[in-house]
């Protein structure tokens, strides 16, 4: 079966921005992890990143500071860079078409945020009929709360 993992959204925005990641502790590094390990097996690594539709967006903008990839990321092997502007990896990119021609039949998902960009693109590819493996200590997210509580 082959695989592609899927590096979502690891952009500065999470780390010095206005929405800092908080669990699981250790994400970061474990996404790192994986990147090498896919690398290492001959895996085709996909980047992905995140670009507000919205030109004067708090978060996201385009070549703002908290838009780039975290160097660590982009500075590690790669085989493909997909900007996307909604939270899922498949709408209005060429990722699909790119699978495909490699015949990748299994996506991998690591990045961010767990409940979003990452649920958004794992549940598209299902659709797509590709198989989904989700490392969920290589995803993330933030403190979140609501009128029904608070996740911290």
């Amino acid at each position: 079966m082959n695989r592609a993992l899927l590096v979502i959204d690891v952009q500065d925005e999470y780390f010095s921005g206005l929405l800092p990641v908080t669990h699981p502790a250790g994400s970061l590094d474990n996404i790192l992890r994986a990147m090498d390990g896919a690398h290492l097996a001959g895996l085709p690594v996909v980047l992905v990143r995140h670009t507000s539709p919205q030109e004067n967006s708090a978060v996201f903008r385009k070549n703002s500071p908290g838009w780039e990839l975290l160097p660590q990321v982009a500075q590690r092997p790669h085989d493909l860079l997909i900007n996307k502007n909604l939270p899922g990896s498949f709408t209005g990119t060429n990722l699909e078409p790119w699978l495909r021609e490699r015949g990748v039949e299994t996506v991998v998902i690591a990045g961010y945020m767990t409940q979003m960009c990452c649920d958004t693109t794992a549940r598209q590819a299902v659709h797509r009929g590709f198989g989904v493996e989700f490392l969920s200590d290589a995803t993330g997210t933030l403190d979140i709360a609501n009128p029904a509580g608070r996740r911290t």
